[in-house]
């Protein structure tokens, strides 16, 4: 298979630090959006598919008769991180940054474009190539905004692949892990409605603030007492917000949270365990509850049929790595899946012997030594892919 040239890869490293130096945050990605769709014009036989959406890209590159189509996914936004990694690319957005390594996704797939379209220009039989730019992974909205935008109204891929950098592994090493290998989550919102007045009458009041805080130390036991030990899951509050000066009672607290497994049965019990505790603890109070739920989004699974296929185009770019732990982080990749097979890689990202600076942190870091790799295992996948 046809490979990047050193001038390619210097090309697109450069493309990848212009990403880096211009990070932008969830459906904000307009001028990354515009690099992308540049990039991808430029290449014989990529066209661009419309979709009624401000942010992302979809394009394809059309295939041989009866050799079928595949979807390769990439996300494209960043995080609010100030980043403290002294770089010559450095973000120059104050408090943006490319915390999570959407940069080197995103390069990657336009190196894999790359790929595919001088293979096609030379006359190789390959199956239909959807190119899926998307906006929005970080708070897992992107995904659903391209489906319910049309996607696979306007395209009908066989199989669909995705990937994310993983900072623990080192570059040139590839994670197909069978199973799951990302959580279930759902996030949700509590809205504690109380009766506020002043202070030095808290027998006319009804405080939401102690039923809130009641609400964080009862929900807490979910996971050590209505959880298998053996199961993993997270219950986790983030944010808090009510207060007001020191002589007052406010009228609500609102909190965001977040219920995660690998488990959907163990998420579902979460879920039946919020609801009751949450009402029950209102009452308690006599204060009353608001409980808003966010979409579901499903484990990342890789299914025993579609592992075997990713093996098999991944011994194509690097070591395997089978035995990889799961992670409890979510990725809205999962959502493909309710519409067509589909597997997710992790790629190593980081330089042998280089210290690990986890995913969602100011220090996080990719090495620009992975985009071939990343770049040949999308490519793989697509040329993979007609052989079986």
């Amino acid at each position: 298979m046809r490979r990047l040239t050193s001038e390619d890869i210097r090309m697109l490293t450069r493309f990848r630090h212009d990403l880096h130096q211009h990070p932008e945050l969830s459906r904000k990605e307009f001028r990354t959006t515009h690099k992308i769709r540049e990039f991808l014009s430029a290449l014989p036989g990529c066209r661009i598919i419309s979709l009624p959406v401000e942010t992302g890209v979809v394009a394809q590159i059309s295939g041989g008769q009866g050799c079928g189509e595949i979807m390769l996914r990439a996300d494209i936004d960043a995080l609010p991180q100030t980043e403290q990694v002294e770089i010559p690319w450095k973000s120059t957005v104050p408090g943006v940054m490319h915390a999570c390594g959407h940069d080197l996704h995103t390069t990657a797939l336009c190196g894999a474009a790359l790929m595919l379209a001088r293979m096609k220009q030379e006359g190789k039989d390959l199956p239909t190539v959807d190119l899926v730019f998307q906006p929005a992974e970080e708070g897992t909205t992107g995904a659903r905004m391209l489906i319910d935008a049309g996607l696979f109204d306007r395209i009908h891929p066989d199989a669909c692949y995705g990937m994310h950098n993983w900072p623990s592994v080192e570059v040139g090493r590839v994670v197909c892990r069978e199973g799951a290998l990302m959580s279930a989550k759902r996030n949700f919102d509590i809205i504690v409605y109380g009766a506020g007045g002043h202070g030095s009458m808290p027998h006319l009041n009804v405080d939401p603030i102690v039923c809130a805080a009641a609400m964080i130390s009862s929900l807490q036991t979910v996971v050590s007492r209505n959880i298998n030990p053996l199961e993993a899951g997270i219950l986790s509050i983030n944010m808090i917000e009510g207060g007001s000066p020191a002589n007052l009672v406010v009228d609500q607290v609102c909190m965001k949270a977040t219920v995660r497994s690998l488990s959907e049965a163990v998420l579902d019990r979460m879920i039946e365990r919020v609801k009751e505790i949450v009402d029950h603890t209102a009452q308690a109070y006599e204060c009353h509850s608001e409980l808003i739920w966010k979409e579901r989004i499903p484990a990342v699974l890789n299914t025993p049929e579609m592992t075997q296929k990713a093996v098999r185009f991944a011994e194509r770019s690097g070591s395997i790595l089978t035995d990889a732990v799961p992670s409890l982080a979510s990725e809205d990749f999962a959502l493909y899946r309710e519409y067509v097979p589909s597997f997710f890689f992790w790629i190593g990202s980081r330089a042998a012997g280089a210290d690990i600076h986890e995913l969602h942190t100011p220090r996080f870091f990719a090495d620009d030594s992975a985009i071939p790799h990343a770049a040949q295992l999308y490519a793989s996948c697509a040329v993979g892919q007609e052989r079986g």
